[in-house]
């Protein structure tokens, strides 16, 4: 089983979809299943216009398969994969970067794949929450040293979040999310080193804006619903991280919406590719769960 996420300037949001890896399914089969838009033509390995990079959210789990002789001559036709690539593959079972979407299936491993998708089609503007697409007035920035001295707020406190959650989930004996939120924070702390190196000067007097602060959490050890029942505590703890996330994203986006300033905008654009980012992974890790829990719940058959 694996999560599957589709990445286009074509669609207004990722979709992560839970995906079964013993059915055989390939990438093009799982993105018409779900109506993500990946271009397709021949489907047999021939066109190309199925074309998609393939990036695999695990380091230790990359699988690869023995490529088609067709799909290797068109991706070296495309300049798509290199000699180096082709031998990984074969003999090292590591995956090329780029793939047909419609000659690779799906294994046992967490993947985005990212497409450019039908040229014809205008690109979607960033996913906004119904809460964030209502925003009117309120913050409007008009440096990037301003903006800077908030952003540094912003991945403080996601850091700090980040490093309590783990903290929470080590003393519950979870050294699984423990890692993930250890690895959050780190993402969290180089994002505020760059803003902090960008900046020509902080204003130490900023504060995350009300409406972006992370949500009240409450330490999983401390909360008897959370301590009786592990997934219930995995999957509150992954939802908490992903509102927080999403608060910030939002943050960031409503500052491109608003600020009158187009070097303001690019920076904070820059800091939105980021927080997505993150988001993907925490999605990834809660449709990952929620299918474990409602899996469990299933009678068992004869």
């Amino acid at each position: 089983m694996a999560n599957v996420t589709f990445s286009s300037p074509k669609l207004a949001k990722d979709v992560t979809v839970y995906a079964i890896a013993g059915d055989r399914g390939t990438i093009l089969s799982l993105a018409k299943a779900h109506k993500v838009p990946i271009p397709f033509d021949c489907q047999d390995g021939e066109c190309g216009s199925c074309l998609v990079e393939v990036s695999h959210l695990s380091p230790t789990t990359k699988n690869a398969i023995a490529l088609t002789e067709k799909e290797k001559e068109l991706l070296k036709q495309l300049g798509k994969i290199t000699k180096d690539e082709i031998y990984d593959a074969e003999v090292n079972d590591m995956p090329p970067r780029y793939r047909l979407a419609c000659q690779c299936f799906v294994r046992h491993e967490d993947i985005v794949v990212t497409f450019q998708g039908d040229d014809t089609v205008p690109d979607q503007g960033p996913y906004i929450t119904p809460a964030a697409k209502v925003f009117a007035g309120g913050l409007q920035i008009a440096t990037v040293d301003e903006f800077l001295s908030y952003a540094v707020k912003v991945e403080e406190d996601a850091a700090d979040h980040y490093n309590q959650l783990a903290k929470d989930m080590g003393a519950c004996g979870d050294s699984e999310l423990k890692s993930l939120f250890e690895q959050l924070a780190d993402s969290a702390r180089m994002h505020l080193g760059e803003a902090r190196a960008r900046a020509g000067s902080i204003d130490d007097g900023k504060s995350v804006p009300p409406d972006y602060v992370w949500p009240e959490q409450v330490g999983p050890e401390q909360s008897s619903s959370f301590a009786g029942d592990s997934a219930l505590r995995r999957l509150g703890v992954l939802r908490v991280a992903l509102q927080g996330a999403t608060r910030a994203y939002e943050f960031y986006v409503s500052v491109t919406a608003t600020t009158k300033n187009p070097e303001v905008a690019s920076v904070a654009r820059d800091f939105v590719a980021h927080k997505a980012e993150r988001l993907k992974v925490i999605e990834a890790w809660i449709t990952r769960e929620e299918w474990a829990e409602k899996s469990a719940k299933q009678p068992a058959t004869v």
